[in-house]
């Protein structure tokens, strides 16, 4: 007679979890930062149908990675609870906040009682009337919630992704400085990975825009803006070598 077969409560949440980072991890990342007048999603996504950034409401904006019939699933959820407490209610109590809430539960809840937990992380984010006022939350697969603050990376190799928005990011960016910012981030997932505005998925929630804030980005203008973005930036200081060069060549030995 067979022993049966027992998982720990502990170890099956584990394993769960190991799971869902690592399907996260072979995507492509997407980031998410302020600018000056608004909230800027930059994907590295060269699909023109199948879309990690869509709008969800007048000022919320929804942004996702991992597996996509699981995050597009979310997608329009979130529309159906945006449009639905907009008619019952009031436009201006849809918010990023309360569809955070939503999203949390329902990843937590497929976490904790399916076999199979969601693949997925997602930004929502929401545009205020100024930049203090701005909503950036970030949900992973197990229903967590984070507050996030200038920018955030998900996806792909994040870390290496994140410590460069890190070390680039200001307050207070113009667009194209905060994309190409984005787009210097997303690259660092490869070495020598060079990205064209083809390959991009760009979006914004501009606060400056009437009624429906988002705006999805063509090529064209991501080119241009990328474009700007290369004159405006300063030179790149010098490899040690080349100022060690510079000094001449081989220094002093030492006594």
């Amino acid at each position: 007679m067979s022993m049966p077969f027992y998982v720990s409560p502990e170890q099956a949440m584990k394993d769960k979890a190991d799971y869902a980072r690592k399907g996260i991890s072979r995507g492509r990342s997407v980031v998410v930062l302020q600018y000056a007048d608004g909230i800027l999603f930059v994907a590295d996504n060269p699909s023109r149908a199948l879309h990690k950034i869509s709008e969800i409401y007048d000022r919320i904006a929804f942004a996702a990675v991992g597996k996509y019939n699981e995050f597009e699933n979310l997608r329009q959820q979130g529309v159906r609870y945006a449009d639905v407490n907009g008619y019952m209610y009031d436009r201006r109590d849809v918010t990023a906040r309360g569809l955070a809430n939503a999203y949390a539960t329902a990843l937590g809840t497929v976490f904790t009682e399916m076999n199979k937990p969601y693949e997925v992380e997602i930004v929502v984010a929401e545009v205020g009337v100024d930049v203090a006022s701005d909503q950036i939350y970030r949900l992973t697969f197990d229903g967590s919630v984070a507050d996030e603050q200038g920018y955030v990376a998900m996806g792909g190799q994040v870390d290496q992704v994140a410590a460069a928005l890190k070390e680039r990011f200001e307050e207070g960016l113009p667009l194209a400085r905060a994309l190409g910012i984005g787009v210097h981030a997303l690259e660092q997932q490869d070495a020598d990975r060079h990205l064209e505005a083809g390959q991009l998925e760009v979006a914004v929630l501009d606060r400056n825009r009437d009624h429906r804030l988002f705006r999805r980005l063509p090529a064209a203008r991501i080119k241009q803006l990328l474009e700007e973005a290369a004159a405006e930036a300063p030179p790149e200081p010098p490899a040690a070598d080349e100022e060690a060069g510079e000094d001449g060549g081989e220094g002093t030995p030492a006594e």
